[in-house]
């Protein structure tokens, strides 16, 4: 990801770092949400050409395209904040615009969340396999290489991404849409600090709460449901369609990125997830950034960025040179 270097933190996020040094952070502490939504005030990113994909208020991306003529590879780039509506996409423009300068289209996505109308099980993930799939309405206008299209997911935004490289091995006719078929092929996944195997997640962490997976899922263990199946039951089945750890192997190389400071989504679920992925015949790359927390992984101007930006950028390569 090219970038002219006037500082150590680049020449076009210096004032920005003069700001986050007024306001006490440094390279120890991780940075808050509380923080990074400051910084990004501080900012002016522009805000690409929102397209819907959808009917409703959250069924919308935001393209934007490098420079040259293309056809150019696509990230799909999914936001997190636990399922819900606390955090929007607007604080992944910083990274997208990073994925610009290294030559990737990106198709960043809004979707509806569990505590919104709609986004219960499984409204979250029709909403993101939906919009992933507008890629092919949207590559006939605009020069998209749909051969070469990654998912790079932070977070809860991380499990979706792994979700959608893994979609495409769902049975037809399951209550989770693939919406096309077959569905849009993912080459490759990027997660910064993702939350992949559900329930190894929530063992690990309540900073998203104790009951975030049962809300995702609507079907805590051990209450009754509409239908025959009991609570346990239906869980187990939602988990067998939701969990990127159900759907493995995923069949696309992994990059997985974690904070070494991360008390969100602690470094060891990554861990536990190349383990269980390589076992069942994936490749992943695992990097443990040091001095990084949660949300440094998604912010350019923080110090550890360059650590970031250089896995990323090695990951990404392949899928630029190759084709």
């Amino acid at each position: 990801m090219r970038r002219a270097r006037r500082t150590p933190l680049g020449g076009r996020w210096a004032g920005l770092a003069l700001l986050l040094a007024a306001t006490g952070a440094c390279a120890q502490e991780p940075m808050s949400w509380s923080r990074m939504q400051e910084a990004i005030r501080a900012q002016d990113v522009p805000v690409a050409e929102r397209l819907p994909y959808g009917p409703g208020p959250h069924r919308y991306g935001e393209l934007t395209l490098p420079q040259g003529d293309g056809p150019h590879p696509v990230a799909v780039v999914v936001h997190g904040g636990c399922w819900l509506s606390i955090a929007d996409l607007s604080y992944m423009r910083p990274l997208a615009r990073e994925l610009n300068r290294a030559g990737w289209a990106t198709w960043t996505l809004e979707f509806t969340r569990i505590d919104q109308e709609g986004g219960g099980w499984p409204g979250i993930l029709s909403d993101v396999a939906r919009g992933a799939d507008h890629l092919a309405e949207l590559a006939r206008s605009r020069p998209l290489d749909l051969e070469r299209v990654v998912a790079v997911g932070h977070s809860s935004g991380g499990h979706l991404a792994l979700w959608l490289a893994g979609r495409g091995s769902l049975p037809a006719g399951t209550e989770t849409p693939r919406l096309s078929d077959p569905a849009l092929a993912i080459r490759g996944v990027v997660g910064l600090a993702p939350i992949t195997d559900l329930e190894d997640y929530q063992a690990r962490s309540d900073r998203c709460g104790p009951t975030v997976v049962a809300d995702l899922l609507d079907a805590p263990v051990g209450t009754s449901t509409d239908g025959p199946a009991s609570g346990a039951e239906s869980r187990e089945t939602r988990l067998a369609l939701t969990d990127p750890a159900r759907l493995l192997p995923l069949g696309v190389p992994q990059l997985i990125v974690m904070g070494e400071l991360d008390a969100i989504v602690p470094p060891e679920h990554g861990m536990w997830w190349r383990r269980r992925a390589q076992a069942r015949g994936d490749v992943v790359e695992l990097a443990v950034i040091p001095g990084a927390g949660h949300f440094e992984l998604v912010a350019p101007w923080s110090p550890p960025w360059d650590s970031v930006e250089s896995r990323v950028r090695s990951f990404l390569s392949r899928f630029v040179e190759g084709g």
